[in-house]
């Protein structure tokens, strides 16, 4: 379950008139009402802009030579997305490429194989929605409407590779020169020359159950692995996944809009249910038959990540189906055998790092990272998978690698001791001690040219919109004067968030929090709180930095105070607090967002504790209704998107690594479960979902209203049709937002004089 937010934004100040926000009219004679301060044309520029995140530079590559910078940008209330390439020398970017040029005028029309792929990625995005890069970097892949075009970016040439009347592609990769692209059609793999496209088919044998050379869907949803193919380094060879699905149950999704439309049929793994049987092959080009790569696959069903690397051997990742084991392989793809080099344990799960690992030059040693000493730390391993250092401790708050520069014998790492932020920080891999390269608040990254001197800085400080700065990389691994900025073309809300950073200190445990308070806020008024929540293993609420915070803000200037705290089993504070995870799966979180609330609202008096909202998507969704109903003398109305409501109808990969397997943990799942406890509900609840949501599917919030329902239990439900866990429509999105801020201003009202 990645995370998703949905933010709590109104509508605009004129529904006062209706009745349904803004503050009551005054009565003669009495106290003046508290006024809101909110501009009534946010929620529309909200909508339009994507929650701001049109116009921004994304997708960004530093070219290996360091002669420019690649990224993908779309107009400040579009989401057509071009390729622009960023010239170091001059400091200026300019366009490089429209999905309307390769298509000649054409629109694009989306497959269904793209479609999904997209609603793994979270990306909204129309045109040239992503891009893949060879690896010498002289080409690039965009696919479109089912076609693979390769660009060269010496000759500023498309090559549509296989011809508008080919049919349709389901995912394609360029070997690392860029001559030769591997693809998959009708669920077979092919290779063909990009020059002279001439396909051969590597694989026979695709169904209806059957691929080859595609993720399956908790390698995508999941494990962060989109891939099902890997190229040899010389381009000789392609690694490729087979996945049969004969054994997984079918979901399916309809179009409720339209009866006349067959529902889609996806194979999908439920808890204690069967997954996609995984293997792994190697078929050299002039080969007449593949290689199987075997292990004990009844132990680690699971392929959480395959490389193949330059310098050493092709390497894979497996897990064992509970996910408290875990082993780094390296594969003899001339025989298939494979050599154990590192086994990763753990009582409650290991977790997975999707950078490693990484192999150094020569292939005499690598990269790993591992948390078997309380938190993350980067390791500096022997070919044979021997410990030769560790080059950060367990305090360095390692949280991933940004660049490694064996030469000069350096690696640069995002971190820091502060969970709030992501500082970067250069390890000598000779074993020094890590040394800080940021100051500045805020969330810092890097990304750096493989052979050259340059990289591009985003910083995303706690006050003002993110810069992404190129610069000159130095010798010994610092930042060097500015050369220029990515132009974004975003726009900004008309205020900055009224946001305080803070403390809180809960059972002896120190907490993040962040407090956000009307823009005219005066400490002679309480003020009804929703605590927007998401509580999930896998995301923090709290971030030292201003962007993101728009939303909350705009609904705080209504009248309300906007809380966000990060309890235990969030990430960044290290193993033992990541997996605090309670007697069910809601237990910590819920417990942590109670006594963080009360905390807060004991230190603040402006606070008003007897009218605390809830509200998250997702996983936030999901506590949001579990705080509706388990606690309702903290919580007083509650608003869930998206929200899982029964565990046993979530994914393999993330429910079993969390709460187990059903049939051993019965009485887990039981307490896990929202449907447990709907006959307890005697606070407001609404409930919102996407009835196209193919990740927590509309049945999670249908069966949660029938058992509220049967139980006479009243409730709201919003269903937003045709949409799936991410809504980009505006209207969409500014209808679903005001009704959230009608529902909390009937249920918590209006500011009050203390």
């Amino acid at each position: 379950m990645r995370h998703l937010t949905i933010a709590l934004v109104p509508l605009v100040a004129a529904l006062a008139l209706l009745g349904c926000g803004g503050a009551p009219a005054p009565v003669p004679g009495a106290e003046p009402a508290w006024t809101p301060v909110a501009d009534p044309g946010f929620l529309d520029q909200l909508a339009a802009t994507y929650r701001f995140r049109l116009g921004r530079p994304s997708a960004l590559e530093v070219l290996p030579d360091g002669s420019g910078v690649l990224f993908l940008r779309s107009g400040p209330r579009s989401f057509e997305r071009a390729l622009y390439r960023f010239d170091p020398a001059t400091g200026q970017a300019h366009e490089l490429l429209t999905a309307a040029t390769l298509l000649g005028g054409g629109a694009e029309t989306l497959t269904a194989e793209e479609k999904a792929r997209r609603e793994r990625l979270r990306l909204a995005a129309k045109g040239i929605a992503r891009y893949r890069l060879s690896a010498d970097g002289k080409r690039l892949l965009v696919l479109l409407s089912g076609r693979p075009f390769v660009y060269d970016l010496a000759t500023k040439q498309a090559t549509d590779v296989l011809g508008a009347d080919a049919e349709p592609v389901q995912d394609a990769h360029l070997s690392p020169d860029g001559a030769r692209l591997a693809f998959v059609r009708g669920g077979e793999l092919f290779w063909t020359p990009v020059a002279d496209a001439k396909p051969v088919q590597l694989t026979t044998g695709a169904s209806d159950t059957v691929s080859f050379g595609l993720a399956e869907f908790v390698a995508q949803e999941e494990m962060g692995r989109l891939e099902g193919l890997w190229w040899a380094p010389d381009g000789s060879a392609i690694a490729y996944q087979r996945t049969d699905t004969a054994a997984m149950e079918r979901f399916h999704l309809a179009t409720l809009t339209d009866p006349a439309v067959p529902p889609q049929a996806s194979p999908y793994p439920r808890p204690g249910k069967a997954n996609a049987e995984v293997r792994l092959f190697v078929r050299a080009l002039e080969a007449p038959a593949p290689v199987e790569i075997t292990w004990d696959r009844a132990a680690h069903p699971y392929l959480a990540r395959v490389v193949w690397p330059e310098d050493g051997p092709l390497s894979l990742v497996t897990q064992n189906r509970r996910q408290t084991e875990l082993t780094l392989r390296a594969a003899d793809v001339a025989t298939g055998a494979v050599t154990d080099l590192i086994t990763e344990t753990d009582p409650a799960w290991v977790e997975l790092d999707a950078q490693m690992p990484r192999w150094l030059p020569k292939g005499c040693q690598f990269l790993w990272t591992t948390e078997r000493n309380g938190a993350w730390q980067l390791e500096l391993r022997n070919a044979d998978g021997s410990l030769d250092h560790a080059l950060t401790s367990p305090d360095a708050g390692y949280a991933g690698l940004a660049h490694l520069d064996t030469e000069r014998g350096f690696a640069l790492f995002q971190g820091g001791p502060d969970p709030t932020q992501q500082h970067l920080y250069r390890v000598h891999l000779s074993g020094k001690p890590p040394e800080a390269l940021t100051t500045a608040p805020g969330l810092h990254g890097l990304a750096v040219a493989k052979k050259a001197a340059l990289a591009l800085h985003t910083h995303t400080p706690e006050r003002g919109p993110t810069a992404w700065t190129v610069r000159p990389l130095t010798e010994d691994g610092a930042l060097g004067e500015p050369l220029g900025t990515l132009p974004s073309v975003a726009e900004a809300p008309g205020f900055e968030a009224n946001a305080q950073w803070r403390q809180v200190e809960l059972a002896g445990r120190q907490h993040h929090a962040l407090i956000i308070r009307p823009r005219n806020f005066d400490p002679a008024w309480r003020y009804p709180v929703i605590m927007h929540v998401y509580g999930g293993p896998t995301h923090a609420m709290v971030r030292r930095a201003a962007e993101g915070l728009e939303r909350d803000q705009y609904i705080a200037d209504h009248g309300f105070i906007v809380v966000r705290a990060d309890g235990r089993a969030t990430p960044g504070r290290g193993r033992d607090w990541a997996r605090a995870l309670g007697a069910d799966f809601a237990a910590t979180a819920l417990e942590d967002s109670v006594g963080l609330v009360q905390a807060l609202g004991g230190a603040l008096p402006e606070l008003d504790l007897a009218r605390v909202g809830v509200y998250g998507w997702s996983f936030g969704g999901y506590l949001a209704a579990m705080a509706t109903l388990r606690a309702p003398d903290t919580f007083k109305a509650g608003v869930a998107g998206a929200p899982v409501t029964d565990w046993r109808d979530y994914d393999t990969h993330y429910t079993e690594r969390y709460i187990g397997l059903p049939d051993t943990e019965k009485a887990t799942y039981d307490a896990s479960d929202v449907l447990t406890y709907a006959p307890a509900l005697r606070r407001p609840l609404l409930l919102i979902h996407g009835t196209g949501d193919d990740n927590v599917y509309f049945a999670h919030a249908l069966r949660l209203s029938d058992a509220l329902l049967r139980a006479g239990k009243d409730h709201d439900f919003l269903a937003l049709a045709g949409h799936s866990h991410m809504v980009s429509d505006a209207a969409v999105v500014r209808g679903e937002y005001g009704r959230v801020l009608r529902f909390f201003q009937q249920h918590l009202g209006h500011p009050q004089r203390r």
